[in-house]
Order: C-alpha cells, then sequence, then structure tokens
C-alpha cells in the first residue's frame, strides 16, 4: 500500500473515523523523509523549496484531474460537453483549451510545468533550471500567480541529487480527483509542514507561524462570518485559512468574506498567497511586500474584524514620517517597542462596528514607559477594549515569552464601560515536552464565555446546530466583567489575573481540626518510617566500617 494509494481513498472507502489518523502518519512519515533530505540546510531557506513543490504537485494535479473529468464528459452522450465525430486530434485540442480550467477555478498548467514531465527529469543535473522554467512558466498563464512564485531551485544549496529525491518524495502525495478532497489533504499537508519548520526554525519560526490553537481562539472569540477580514502582518495567511474552516464550519460560504492582508517578509509574503491560492480564498496581500508602519498596503481600508500576530516587542520600527502619524489616535507610541502601534494601526482600520483580534506580549497588558501606560488608559477610558486573555505559557514554538489575546471594539453594542478577563494560563494541555495548546474544548469553553457576555447566541450542540443565548457568570480564577471604574482604580492595568479572583476550592464539609488531626496523624507516621530507615541506613554502614 502506497502513500499514494491511501490518500486517494475516500470517507466512504476509509471510514470518517480512520482517515484522519492515516493521513496524521503519513504527514509524519513525508515530514521525516523531507527532513532527513536537508541535510546541512538552513530550515528557514529549505521551508520554501518544499512548500513550493508541494504547491507545483497540487495544481498541477487538480488539472490532470480536471483533465481526466473532461475526457469523460465529452465521450459522454448525456453531457453538454459530448463531442460530436471527435478524433484523437481534436481531444487533445479540446483539452488544451484553457476556458475549460478557468471557469472551474483551476490552474492552466503548460505541458513543460506538468508534473509527471518534471518527475521523469528528476535524476538529471538541471532538475532546478526545469522547476524554475516551470514556475514561470505557470506564472506567466495566471496573472494571480504573478511574482508570487519563489524560484530559487537552480541555486538552491542542496547536495547533488537530493533536489531530485525531494522531487520524487513529493510525488507520493496523492490529491485525489475530488477538488474539494484534494484541497483539504493539500491544506492538511501544507499546515503540518508550516508548523514543522516553524518548530526547526525554532524562535525565528515564530515570526510567520501562529499555532493552530491560537489561531482557532481568535477566530472563535471574533466569529467573522462576513465582510472585511484583515491581517497587517499576515505571516503565512494562518488567521485566513483559519477563518475559511470556521465559515464553512458554520455553513456559510468562502465568498462572504474579502481578504486583505499584508506582510514584509518577501518569501513569507509569496507562502502566504500560496497558501490562500491552494485553497481557491480570494486575497488582496497588497502589490508587493512592504512595513505596514511606513508602507501601507491598504490605507483607505476599514475592516470588519481584525485578527493578527504582531512581532512582539520589536525595538527597530519607528520612522520620522511616522511623527504626527493620523493612527496614533491614543497617543505616539514609543519608539522603541511597536506593541501600542499595532493596536493603534488596528484599531485605525476598523470599521464603526468592528472588531480586533491581536496575540501580544504579556508586557502589553502591564507596561507603564515612555508613554504605553497613558495609551492604554485612553484606549481603556474611551471603551476600545473588550476582552482580554491571559494565556498558558508554552503555546509558541521554542520561544518562552508569555502571551496574552486583546480583543478590541470600536463601538461595543453590549457591555458599555465593562471588560472581561479571562486567565486561561492553567487551561493549556501538553503536546510534547517542550510545547502546549488549546484543546478544542477550552477554545469553545472561552468563546461560549465571551459569547454569553455579549448577550450573544451560542451552540447549544454543535451536532444539532442548535443555538441559544446563555446567561453570563463570573467564575472565580477563571472570568470576571469588571467596569472602567475598578480597572482605572489599577492603573489601567489589564492583567486578568488581577481582577478574576483565585479558584473556588471545593468544601468537602471536613471540620479544620479534624483536618489537622489527619494530617499531623500521617506527619508522624511519615517521621516514624523515616527513623527506621535512617535507623537501618546507619546500621549497614556499620557493617562496612563507617562510624557516625
Amino acid at each position: 500500500m502506497t502513500i499514494c494509494w491511501i490518500l486517494h481513498q475516500t470517507d466512504a472507502e476509509q471510514g470518517n473515523g480512520n482517515l484522519k489518523p492515516m493521513l496524521d502518519d503519513i504527514k509524519k512519515t513525508l515530514w521525516a523523509t523531507a527532513d532527513k533530505l536537508r541535510a546541512n540546510m538552513d530550515a528557514a531557506e529549505y521551508k520554501h523549496l518544499v512548500l513550493g513543490l508541494i504547491f507545483l504537485k497540487y495544481i498541477s494535479d487538480t488539472f490532470a484531474a480536471r483533465q481526466t473529468e473532461l475526457k469523460k464528459r465529452f465521450a459522454d452522450e448525456a453531457d453538454d460537453y459530448f463531442l460530436h465525430e471527435c478524433d484523437n486530434e481534436m481531444l487533445a485540442e479540446e483539452l488544451e483549451d484553457r476556458d475549460y480550467y478557468k471557469e472551474v477555478n483551476v490552474f492552466w498548467v503548460p505541458e513543460s510545468a506538468r508534473w509527471e514531465n518534471l518527475r521523469a527529469a528528476a535524476k538529471q543535473t538541471d532538475i532546478g533550471k526545469r522547476i524554475d522554467d516551470a514556475l514561470s512558466g505557470i506564472e506567466g498563464e495566471n496573472p494571480k500567480l504573478k511574482g508570487i512564485l519563489d524560484k530559487r531551485y537552480a541555486r538552491a544549496q542542496l547536495p547533488d541529487g537530493k533536489l531530485g529525491e525531494l522531487v520524487d518524495m513529493i510525488s507520493t502525495i496523492g490529491f485525489g480527483e475530488e477538488a474539494s478532497q484534494a484541497r483539504d489533504v493539500l491544506g492538511q499537508v501544507y499546515e503540518y509542514f508550516l508548523g514543522q519548520f516553524a518548530s526547526a526554525e525554532g524562535k525565528k519560526g515564530g515570526q510567520f507561524y501562529t499555532p493552530a490553537s491560537i489561531v482557532k481562539t481568535l477566530v472563535a472569540v471574533l466569529a467573522p462570518h462576513h465582510g472585511k477580514v484583515y491581517d497587517p502582518c499576515c505571516g503565512s495567511g494562518g488567521m485566513f485559512v483559519q477563518s475559511e474552516k470556521f465559515i464553512e464550519s458554520h455553513g456559510g460560504k468562502l465568498g462572504d468574506v474579502s481578504i486583505y492582508g499584508q506582510e514584509s517578509n518577501p518569501t513569507t509574503w509569496r507562502l502566504a498567497a500560496m497558501n490562500l491560492a491552494i485553497r481557491g480564498i480570494d486575497y488582496n496581500l497588497g502589490r508587493e511586500p512592504g512595513d505596514t508602519f511606513t508602507r501601507n498596503q491598504h490605507p483607505d481600508l476599514r475592516a470588519d474584524f481584525v485578527l493578527a500576530n504582531p512581532p512582539f516587542n520589536i525595538s527597530d520600527w519607528w520612522h520620522g514620517s511616522l511623527e504626527g502619524d493620523p493612527r496614533w489616535v491614543y497617543g505616539t507610541p514609543p519608539q522603541g517597542n511597536a506593541n501600542y502601534a499595532w493596536l493603534q494601526h488596528m484599531l485605525y482600520h476598523l470599521r464603526p462596528n468592528g472588531r480586533a483580534g491581536i496575540v501580544l506580549a504579556n508586557g502589553s497588558m502591564s507596561s507603564s514607559q515612555n508613554n504605553e501606560g497613558t495609551i492604554r488608559a485612553a484606549m481603556v477610558d474611551a471603551d476600545m477594549v473588550e476582552v482580554m486573555i491571559a494565556l498558558p505559557g508554552q503555546l509558541f514554538f521554542n520561544t518562552q515569552i508569555p502571551a496574552c489575546l486583546w480583543f478590541l471594539a470600536k463601538q461595543k453594542t453590549t457591555r458599555k464601560g465593562e471588560v472581561l478577563f479571562i486567565d486561561a494560563r492553567k487551561q493549556g494541555s501538553m503536546i510534547s515536552r517542550v510545547q502546549a495548546e488549546l484543546t478544542d474544548d477550552t477554545i469553545e469553553r472561552i468563546a461560549q464565555t465571551v459569547a454569553a457576555w455579549r448577550g450573544e447566541p451560542v451552540a447549544a450542540n454543535q451536532e444539532e446546530g442548535s443555538e441559544g443565548v446563555s446567561t453570563y457568570t463570573d467564575i472565580p480564577g477563571f472570568c470576571r466583567s469588571v467596569t472602567l471604574a475598578e480597572i482605572a482604580q489599577h492603573g489601567h492595568v489589564l492583567t486578568p489575573g488581577r481582577y478574576v479572583g483565585a479558584e473556588e476550592v471545593e468544601d468537602d464539609d471536613e471540620a479544620f481540626a479534624d483536618k489537622m488531626q489527619t494530617l499531623t496523624e500521617k506527619l508522624g507516621e511519615q517521621m516514624a518510617k523515616g527513623a527506621e530507615l535512617d535507623a537501618l541506613i546507619r546500621q549497614k554502614l556499620g557493617g562496612l566500617g563507617y562510624e557516625f
């Protein structure tokens, strides 16, 4: 049973419960093989080679699948596409008509760029140049991909033969003949590889990849069903992908939202565009990569939702042209830290009824240095802050910086003059020795708590899809709704642990005196046992000639 064969199975053939673990095993096998081929190449560089080839394999597979479908339809007398008196030459000519592919949003792939031709040449010394030429040909035929595909294979610093081996490895990924299935398989493989590369890159990997459970939490709380969604530091596009999943899981259509983003790193900008293109998501990432503060690609955008994980505490962001910028409504951010520049940039780009969810370092909740406390106080007093969530540690790849989630509302419709604080620091589940995540149950609990606090419907039964409005209640140690006046009394510090209090301890009705007696008796027993062991050790050592 080959990898390719397994990935071509449908849910009906494999069973819904068995397909996911099988696919998980395949992803791990693919990663292990790809990582082995990396040799001494830096993960940050290698990432683009692997993901670019996966992208190329996918669009070639979907093109081939469309060709197979067309052949069947051309021969079916009952089909609108039926070709009367069609010979082989006419069939070949018809199969090369680009309109058949564009009408179903399949990228046109020139013959020289089709995967079977690249695979046949995998052992040739010029395979790198062939891949670059294939990518150039695809860009030339598909204007939406112009300038997006990363053509770096001819100059890749891989040992001889390794690039060909990588082509052979990726050839084992079969995306199936159903478009929706192919996109889902690709999405899962792509997302898994992004996460693995982030882990391999260590701290630097966090600059382009936000762990899935954090993104899910942002999306679950914001619930971006419709309108314009914006990420001003979009990395590889994870916020948009998770928004797509949320919309589909709630019965919506992908066309219900418009995607806007910006990214300063050119290679990561291309990665985001590829990540969205393979999922059929329409997007606007600006004309080119650029710094969000000094080269704002969407100056007139007013979004319904902003989701972002900006780089924490960056100190080299300031430029003299930013003095007096209209985005600094609540005060000029300090030149040595961009946290409050990001917050104000996002508020500026919100529509009057828009909401934003932002990941920031914990220091942003309490810092009073260099005007940050003044800006935070102004934002709180203006009732811009809606929800604050403290996150568990170890959620990010190889970095221990504790983080939090800010949720901003340009114009609250409920709970005016209040902020909801949620302390989720103890809600993490370890998935490895060094990394934690928020489980789906925890994310749902947080989202339903926020929805109840806002007075919005929450799903009472996910399988049945029934909804109802729950009554919000403060839960000591987890959540509490706090007035702006009380926050002002605390110096406008927004750390949830300061407000939610301690978790209630269940009372087992055992009297304090009885508890003390039980504990004292247990301690006495343990001390007596300790004395016995001490005497035994002395006896044994005395037999060996040691004196005490």
